[in-house]
């Protein structure tokens, strides 16, 4: 039976918070574990480019302003963490995109079933289209494994019409969405020559603490959401994210050379979590605070990456807009749920275009 529509944003926060009330450790005792250490991104060969970052998300908040919605000041929309590298004082090109990249976005776990309900009203890809770029979304199993994923992945980019030319498309994970996309770009190679870079926004690289002691049942319950027509899938969503499974996979698989890779970090001020996501924050911040509900800042990272930038934002705010369809829900439960994506995507493909092409040269 499928839940009224009073229980639905309770019923996905029952979901993905996976069991924020449980009192067992969130990381439990094993061996069954590579060898780890936590060091300063700089020594797991992540460049830090968050200088530059911040002139081209600024530029772009600032020459949009108040067209877009949600909009906020640009020392508002980013956090600062440690010392920030200066921007390089370059000028920022606002202009028709050269390359016209093509952003092609992987969702995470469950969205297909809560996707109709969700009536997103696709302002971002009507955003980034004024200016050359475009945004796509391949559509995965809800509730099935990266493995799995992956090879839907590979399926969608191999239908798409090849093209002369320099590469196009940006692979752009949010949440499950990265390791989905890491995966793809592990088992297919043939998929590369088609793929200008890999993107982690709230990426979910390292896995995430609360899958640990969750189970595939409680991700399963969205399948009885209004609207919904994902089924089970393979059943390995929950697998996938938990911190052993990421972690292990990253050790036995080097991540190809031949592309680029970039993450950008949610990293939202304790008073930017919604209300409803405040008991998932607060049992990961057993482990660290500085998550943003649903992970942990530095398990966001791709190894080997460009850093971009902190995103102020909690997990839902950065790609879910909730309360742009949801005003009541939006109000009473996802209460930090406005940020403007729409700046956020333009600013991201803006950068990885001048990336690309300075490395290029």
């Amino acid at each position: 039976m499928p839940l009224s529509s009073s229980n639905v944003l309770l019923a996905v926060a029952g979901c993905l918070t996976l069991g924020a009330c449980t009192a067992k450790p969130l990381i439990p005792y094993s061996t069954d574990t590579p060898p780890l250490a936590l060091v300063p991104a700089s020594q797991a060969r992540v460049e830090d480019k968050r200088g530059r970052f911040r002139e081209i998300y600024c530029a772009v908040l600032e020459a949009r302003g108040r067209d877009i919605p949600d909009y906020r000041p640009c020392e508002d929309a980013l956090t600062r963490v440690g010392s920030e590298p200066a921007g390089t004082g370059k000028r920022v090109e606002l202009g028709p995109s050269k390359r016209r990249l093509v952003g092609v976005m992987v969702a995470g776990v469950g969205y297909e079933c809560f996707e109709q309900w969700l009536q997103a009203p696709g302002t971002v890809a009507t955003h980034v289209r004024q200016f050359g770029y475009d945004l796509l979304q391949v559509k995965v199993d809800a509730l099935s494994s990266s493995a799995n994923n992956a090879r839907q992945i590979r399926d969608a980019i191999m239908a798409m019409p090849a093209e002369a030319g320099a590469s196009r498309l940006v692979l752009i994970g949010y949440s499950k969405g990265a390791p989905d996309i890491l995966e793809a770009v592990v088992a297919y190679p043939e998929i590369h020559s088609r793929v200008a870079a890999v993107v982690s926004a709230a990426g979910a690289v390292g896995g995430s603490a609360l899958a640990d002691d969750a189970e595939q049942y409680q991700a399963d319950l969205l399948r009885h959401f209004p609207g919904a027509t994902c089924t089970s899938g393979d059943g390995g969503a929950i697998n996938s994210l938990r911190s052993a499974t990421r972690k292990k996979w990253l050790a036995q698989n080097p991540l190809p050379r031949a592309l680029r890779y970039y993450s950008l970090v949610t990293f939202p001020q304790p008073d930017r979590i919604s209300s409803i996501l405040t008991s998932s924050y607060d049992k990961l911040a057993r482990i660290d605070a500085r998550n943003d509900s649903q992970m942990i800042f530095y398990d966001q990272v791709v190894p080997g990456s460009t850093l971009m930038g902190y995103v102020n934002a909690d997990h839902w705010a950065l790609a879910v807009p909730i309360s742009r369809t949801h005003d009541t829900i939006g109000s009473l439960f996802v209460t930090q749920n406005a940020y403007p994506r729409e700046a956020l995507a333009e600013a991201l493909l803006r950068f990885v275009e001048e990336d690309l092409t300075a490395s290029a040269r």
